[in-house]
């Protein structure tokens, strides 16, 4: 009489090999290790060291060996020269979440985590993350640099803030931008050596709200030579740092027009502006015409999306929405929907995964900012905001403005704001019905008041 197979004997005999030339590469920061199938080659895990000569070398001894798809964690940043060069060469790369394979049987060693994710990848039991196409990973790459380097422009301007301070000048106390026209003015002539407040004064713009004798006043201050100094260094930081944006803003136009190429122009005119889309540390260029040419719709009608965001989420989700099957799933990778924590099917837990998402960061900035607008979403999120708190009408709001993003690029559906007394009349339509139902339920009839 045989024995009865073990339920893991059972288990393991369902699971069919879906990648039958799978590699798998463990990233490291001075090698990797890569491991294939032990039918594949006499040797299947070898080290190669990080230069790109012998990251060439990994990719010919992959294709010896015939392995066409690879799986890697995103170890820091090590992962993209390999991830670069293998697909380059026809690959097709496969990059993992470390948290969907780390647990590893056994000891855990460089060479065990290669073939446990070769193992995992031939099985087809790991996700590949999200990563756009190689153009538009590069527009993604200038735009991330040219926020790099207005967050270091702003650590100056605070320099700049302290050595006034440090002189009992007030400047940045009556200007509304110490960076504005009248700002820039005044300490350019402050580190060119005028000390006259009257002199200084008559640097204001027509447009400052303060006065000139307010400005005038302000400028009355101890100019010590070692804090002219450091306002010095910190003004020829902060205007070097401008000049890299400027080059970025070339390199980001450069780029979208690459983005335009074989692409047929939109045959509709682009839309009149929704408001003002003049912002502090806008590109130097038209960015809402630059991308109604590359998708053909525009993406600035929706409520909170102006042209810098527009183009922000752009280089970070790409132009072709169908890697996702629907706006559910979006939002699900935004982390931006409710999550299903459910043990014998009772709901343990329903809130949204925290993310690093840049994306999700932009979408809850923009769902803050248009809960201030009379809009159909300010209403929205006022309305929410007031039942449930802030915190979550504000991811609420990012959700809807993610699912108007995802169905305007992916179907060119056009947006029209229904106004901010939409919702409200929902809401009270539902209440109505409600309060209707409930009523006949217990034999009342639900009338209205009489005027």
């Amino acid at each position: 009489m045989k024995a009865p197979k073990s339920a893991g004997t059972k288990h393991r005999s369902d699971i069919s090999v879906i990648h039958p030339d799978a590699g798998g590469i463990d990233i490291g920061a001075q090698f990797h290790v890569v491991a294939v199938g032990p039918e594949r080659d006499a040797e299947p895990v070898r080290s190669f060291r990080s230069f790109t000569k012998e990251l060439h070398e990994l990719a010919d001894w992959l294709e010896r060996v015939g392995i066409t798809t690879v799986a890697m964690e995103s170890t820091g940043v090590y992962w993209i020269p390999v991830f670069e060069i293998l697909e380059g060469r026809g690959f097709e790369v496969v990059l993992v979440n470390a948290r969907d394979a780390k647990n590893v049987p056994g000891r855990k060693t460089d060479v065990n985590d290669a073939q446990w994710l070769q193992k995992l990848h031939s099985y087809g039991l790991l996700r590949a993350s999200f990563r756009p196409r190689h153009d538009v990973a590069t527009l993604r790459a200038y735009l991330r640099q040219r926020e790099r380097l207005l967050d270091y422009a702003a650590a100056h301007i605070q320099h700049m803030q302290k050595a006034l301070t440090l002189m009992n000048v007030q400047l940045h106390h009556v200007v509304e931008d110490v960076t504005g026209v009248t700002g820039m003015r005044i300490i350019r002539a402050i580190v060119a050596g005028e000390r006259r407040a009257d002199e200084l004064a008559k640097y204001r713009d027509v447009r400052c709200k303060a006065s000139v004798e307010t400005i005038r006043d302000s400028l009355i201050g101890h100019y010590q030579a070692e804090h002219v100094f450091e306002l010095t260094q910190a003004l020829a930081l902060y205007d070097f740092y401008q000049t890299q944006v400027a080059q970025c803003d070339e390199q980001i136009e450069a780029a979208l027009r690459h983005l335009q190429t074989g692409v047929e122009p939109p045959t509709t005119p682009l839309p009149a502006p929704r408001g003002r889309m003049k912002q502090p540390n806008s590109l130097k260029f038209d960015v809402r015409a630059a991308l109604y040419s590359m998708l053909g719709v525009d993406l600035t009608q929706i409520h909170g999306l102006g042209p810098y965001v527009a183009l922000k989420l752009v280089a970070e989700c790409g132009n072709d929405m169908s890697r996702w099957p629907t706006a559910k799933h979006f939002t699900s990778w935004l982390c931006l929907a409710p999550g299903n924590k459910i043990s014998g099917g009772k709901i343990l837990s329903s809130k949204t995964r925290r993310s690093s998402s840049k994306v999700a960061a932009a979408l809850r900035l923009a769902a803050t900012t248009v809960g201030r607008t009379d809009t159909a979403l300010g209403g929205f999120y006022r309305r929410l905001s007031a039942r449930i708190g802030k915190a979550k009408a504000v991811t609420a709001t990012a959700r809807k403005i993610a699912v108007l993003f995802y169905n305007t690029l992916r179907y060119g559906t056009e947006y029209v704001d229904p106004g901010a007394a939409y919702y409200e009349e929902r809401y009270r339509q539902r209440v109505l019905n409600n309060l209707t139902r409930r009523a006949d339920s217990m034999g009342y009839v639900l009338q209205p008041k009489a005027s």
